[in-house]
């Protein structure tokens, strides 16, 4: 896809951070935009800050872990502009474990389930079966993580699971419509190279009252990016952030070449990659990654 101009995006999770930044990417190459989100604050804001620039756009209530509610934001995408030509499924939260993982609390896996798993599955199933019938090629973009998808940190258990189990699905979806020589382009989306810098720390803004657990805050004591450059400072590691305006450029640019690997790493990244597959083949006992590292 060469050129956005005229494309119907829709992205849930879009208010903030990467979605965010997409939207508007997006929106200044012409693109009408559908933002689905359950964050009010800042869908309000989303919507103020795209009409001031004006971009056409669309913000929406949309509880990505309830398939119809992203049903919804699919019907409301098309009365509103038509057709659907991208969708990033995106939305993703922290649980913000800490500790010993048989020691969690059985909310945050369901919230963190819900949300990162179950709002990609939800997506597919909403949207998969209107961009598989458009007579022009379309893109479903999945918003992953290094964290799961590539390596494994030991600190966040419960997301990495997540991000793992997305990959797997992103990548079989890619096979599924290459078998069926279908319209869609599918891309795995990887934030960084480095920690994003943004609200994901924060997420408990956005859990549901159903899932509250008796202490608030996370386990982690991490609730921003500067918490966690200060915590890894205290080891002696400075943490290097990426803004989300510089995944928004490579997305695009990514997508302008229908790759599938929507990608940027670094060279110790890459280093670890290696040393991961090493292991592996020649069945070495892992050992665990380090952050910052």
């Amino acid at each position: 896809m060469k050129d956005f101009s005229g494309k119907v995006a829709v992205i849930t999770g879009g208010a903030s951070g990467v979605g965010r930044s997409l939207a508007f990417a997006l929106g200044r190459r012409g693109a009408k935009i559908v933002v689905g989100d359950v964050d009010a604050a800042a869908m309000e804001q989303v919507g103020d800050d795209l009409e001031a620039e004006g971009i056409e756009a669309l913000v929406a209530h949309c509880d990505v872990t309830q398939l119809a509610s992203n049903e919804a934001l699919a019907d409301a995408a098309e009365e509103r502009f038509g057709g659907i030509q991208l969708v990033f499924a995106n939305a993703g939260i922290g649980a913000g474990e800490s500790g010993a993982m048989w020691d969690y609390s059985e909310k945050d896996w369901q919230w963190c389930l819900n949300v990162n798993l179950w709002g990609v599955i939800n997506a597919i199933r909403a949207f998969m079966p209107r961009l598989v019938t458009q007579s022009e090629t379309t893109h479903f973009v999945v918003t992953g993580s290094g964290n799961g998808a590539l390596l494994v940190y030991p600190d966040q258990p419960i997301y990495t699971a997540t991000k793992a189990a997305v990959h797997t699905i992103t990548e079989n979806l890619h096979y599924q419509v290459q078998a069926g020589n279908l319209p869609v382009k599918v891309s795995a989306l990887f934030p960084g190279p480095h920690i994003v810098d943004t609200g994901l720390f924060n997420s408990g803004r956005v859990r549901p009252q159903a899932l509250q657990k008796e202490t608030a805050g996370n386990a982690s004591g991490i609730s921003s990016v500067d918490d966690m450059k200060k915590m890894a400072a205290e080891f002696g590691i400075e943490l290097k952030t990426t803004h989300p305006d510089e995944v928004a450029a490579m997305a695009i640019e990514g997508l302008e070449q229908d790759a599938f690997w929507l990608l940027k790493t670094t060279p110790e990244t890459d280093a670890k990659v290696r040393a991961r597959c090493d292991m592996i083949l020649e069945r070495k006992t892992p050992v665990p990654e380090q952050v910052g590292g």
